[in-house]
C-alpha cells in the first residue's frame, strides 16, 4: 500500500508538471467535478428550498389537512357549520402525529373605500390558532388580541393595504350579505388594522382577511359550538396523504378530510416537477463529470505506458497498478469537490442569509429564492459523485492490462 500511495503521489505531482500533455487535461476534468458539485447543490438547495416555502405558505392558510363537512361548495367560504365541540378537539389523541389542530370560519364580504373596493375573505380564528407562520410573514404592527368578546383587530395584507390606501391603525368597514333574503342592504362591520402582513403567495394575500372567528359567528348567526372547519398540522409532510386517511377514519362519518395537497393540486404537481428537474440535472452533471475524468485517466495511462512497463517487468500486477491510477484520479475528484463545496455553499448561504436573487411573487409565489440547507442532500452529492465517478473509472483502467511490457518499454 505504501509503494502505490508513494508512486500515485508522485505520479500527481508529474501531472502538474507544466511539461506533461495530461497537466491541461487533468485541470479541465478537476475544474468539471467542481462545477458538477456546484450546480448539483445549488439544484438542490434551491429545488428544496422553493417546494419547503411554498409549501410551508400554502399550510399558514389552510393547515396540512382540512376537516369540514361534505359539501359541494367549491369557494373559500364556509356554508354549512360543524360542530366546534368533538371527541379530537382541542387535543387528537387518537393520532399521535398531529401536532396541532385549531378550528377557523371564513366569509366572503366587500371592503368599500371612498374610491375604490374589493371582495375578500375574513377567516376567523380563537385563541388556540397557531400564530408562528403568520407572524414570520408579519412585516408591521402586531397579531390581534382576542379578549372574551369578539375583537373588531384585523391583519390585512400588504397587498391588499397598497390597493385600498390603507395604513396601520386605520378603521375598515366591510360589508356582508344577511342570512335572511328579506333585507336586501348588505351588514356592515367595522374593523381595526392592527397589523399588516405579506406571505408573497398573492392568491393568499389578496384573498384573506384575519380576525376574531366570533365576528364570522354572529354574521352567520351561528352558535358558540359552530365553525367552517378544522385545520390540522403534522411535523411529517412527507406522509400527509396516510395522514390525511387516518384522519378521516378518526372523525365520524359526517365529516370530510382533505390534504392540502388535494386542495391545491395544480401548485404541487408544478412543485413535483422540480424533484424531477434536480435528478436530471444530477445526472448530467455526474455523467459530464466522469466523462471528464475517463479522459483524464485514458491520457494518464497512454503517458505512462513506459512506467506501467518497467512496473509489470518489475513483477507488479495489473490490479496493482489500476490501483495507483484510480487513487491519482480519486485525488483529482476529492480535490474536486472540495473547491464545489467551498463555492457552492458559498454561494446558497448567501443567497440564504442576503436574498441576492429576487423572483416575480405573481410566478413564484415567493420574494426571492429560498434556500435548504441540510446536510444529507450535501453528503449525498459528495460521497455519490465519488461512487458513481470512481464506478465509471474501472472499466476504462482495464486498458492497462493490455500494456505488455516489451512494447511498452519501446515506446517513445
Amino acid at each position: 500500500m505504501n509503494f502505490e500511495y508513494f508512486v500515485s503521489k508522485r505520479l500527481s505531482a508529474k501531472s502538474d508538471h507544466k511539461s506533461s500533455v495530461s497537466a491541461p487535461i487533468i485541470k479541465i476534468a478537476t475544474v468539471a467535478i467542481a462545477l458538477g458539485v456546484i450546480v448539483m447543490l445549488i439544484a438542490f438547495g434551491t429545488g428544496l428550498g422553493l417546494q419547503n416555502k411554498i409549501r410551508d405558505k400554502i399550510a399558514a392558510f389552510n393547515g396540512h389537512v382540512v376537516i369540514q363537512g361534505f359539501s359541494s361548495n367549491e369557494s373559500k367560504e364556509n356554508l354549512n357549520p360543524i360542530k366546534k365541540n368533538q371527541d379530537f378537539y382541542p387535543d387528537f389523541e387518537s393520532i399521535p402525529s398531529v401536532s396541532h389542530i385549531q378550528a377557523t370560519a371564513t366569509k366572503w364580504g366587500v371592503i368599500r373605500t371612498e374610491t375604490d373596493f374589493d371582495g375578500v375573505a375574513l377567516k376567523g380564528v380563537d385563541s388556540l390558532y397557531q400564530w408562528n407562520f403568520l407572524k414570520e410573514f408579519l412585516i408591521e404592527g402586531r397579531l390581534p388580541h382576542f379578549e372574551q368578546r369578539a375583537s373588531n383587530e384585523i391583519l390585512i395584507s400588504d397587498y391588499l393595504a397598497k390597493r385600498l390606501k390603507f395604513e396601520l391603525g386605520d378603521k375598515v368597514i366591510m360589508y356582508f350579505m344577511r342570512k335572511n333574503t328579506e333585507n336586501k342592504l348588505p351588514r356592515p362591520l367595522g374593523l381595526e388594522i392592527v397589523g399588516i402582513y405579506s406571505s408573497g403567495f398573492q392568491d393568499f394575500d389578496k384573498t384573506f382577511v384575519i380576525g376574531d372567528i366570533r365576528q364570522v359567528q354572529r354574521l352567520n348567526q351561528w352558535s358558540e359550538n359552530e365553525i367552517g372547519q378544522f385545520e390540522v398540522f403534522t411535523d411529517d409532510f412527507n406522509k400527509i396523504e396516510s395522514f390525511s386517511q387516518e384522519i378521516y377514519q378518526n372523525i365520524g362519518s359526517f365529516l370530510n378530510s382533505e390534504s392540502i395537497i388535494n386542495l391545491y393540486p395544480a401548485i404541487f404537481d408544478w412543485l413535483n416537477l422540480f424533484d424531477f428537474n434536480i435528478i436530471i440535472i444530477l445526472w448530467i452533471m455526474i455523467l459530464v463529470a466522469g466523462i471528464n475524468m475517463i479522459t483524464a485517466l485514458l491520457v494518464l495511462i497512454l503517458e505512462r505506458r513506459q512506467m506501467i512497463g518497467v512496473f509489470k517487468a518489475l513483477g507488479a500486477s495489473n490490479w496493482t497498478i489500476r490501483k495507483i491510477f484510480l487513487y491519482n484520479t480519486l485525488f483529482l475528484i476529492l480535490k474536486g469537490l472540495f473547491y464545489g463545496n467551498i463555492i457552492g455553499l458559498s454561494i446558497l448561504f448567501l443567497q440564504k442569509y442576503f436574498e441576492i436573487i429576487p423572483l416575480d411573487p405573481s410566478s413564484y409565489y415567493v420574494t426571492s429564492v429560498p434556500i435548504e440547507i441540510n446536510l444529507t442532500y450535501i453528503l449525498a452529492v459528495n460521497i455519490g459523485t465519488v461512487i458513481l465517478c470512481m464506478l465509471m473509472l474501472v472499466v476504462p483502467s482495464l486498458i492497462i492490462s493490455k500494456i505488455t511490457p516489451v512494447k511498452a518499454l519501446k515506446f517513445d
